[in-house]
């Protein structure tokens, strides 16, 4: 079983919960047995898959399958051109590695529901829209390739796992991926 999950901000993407105040997965009622394929960092929002095939996990996850993710960001400022080339040409080093290269593209506004709580607002400072759609998965990997632009990061969804989207997922519900779906994912 392969379970799609928008995962809302604030949230732990594992069960144990290390802290009474910490809100983890363990609140939404997911069938025994399954864990989460990935994760998501706490505050970040978006698509996490969960399932209890342990096959799954090597095909979505080992880099060699190079299974594309694509995350929305909120960033702080304009983008620029050489940003968005930096971003996609594999020319940004993060703790002594070389990102692979990605697809970033500036987007517009997706118009999603306010996040709880809200993102930081400087009335001076604009904010922008990039999709960016990694291969790779290193920890805070987008947050620390925006700032290495000059972008920070102020909201970051993954929409994205393969060609599975979020589609009309709510944060907090999940459902079960369909076989047409896992086809398209190659699991």
């Amino acid at each position: 079983m392969i379970l799609a999950f928008h995962k809302p901000y604030d949230v732990l993407s594992q069960f144990t919960r290390e802290l009474p105040e910490h809100h983890t997965l363990a609140d939404f009622g997911f069938p025994k047995g399954v864990y989460p394929i990935g994760r998501l960092d706490r505050d970040s929002e978006g698509l996490l898959l969960l399932g209890d095939e342990k096959a799954v996990v090597d095909r979505l996850l080992h880099p060699r399958h190079q299974h594309p993710r694509t995350y929305w960001v909120q960033v702080e400022g304009l983008i620029l051109p050489s940003a968005l080339q930096n971003l996609s040409n594999g020319s940004i080093v993060i703790h002594g590695h070389r990102c692979a290269q990605a697809v970033a593209k500036e987007m517009p506004d997706p118009k999603l529901p306010p996040r709880v709580p809200p993102i930081r607002h400087r009335l001076s400072v604009p904010t922008s829209w990039l999709s960016l759609t990694l291969t790779e998965g290193k920890n805070r990997q987008v947050r620390r390739m925006t700032a290495a632009v000059g972008l920070p990061t102020l909201r970051l969804i993954r929409s994205a796992i393969g060609s599975l989207g979020l589609d009309d997922l709510a944060p907090g519900q999940w459902r079960e991926v369909t076989r047409h779906e896992r086809n398209m994912l190659g699991v």
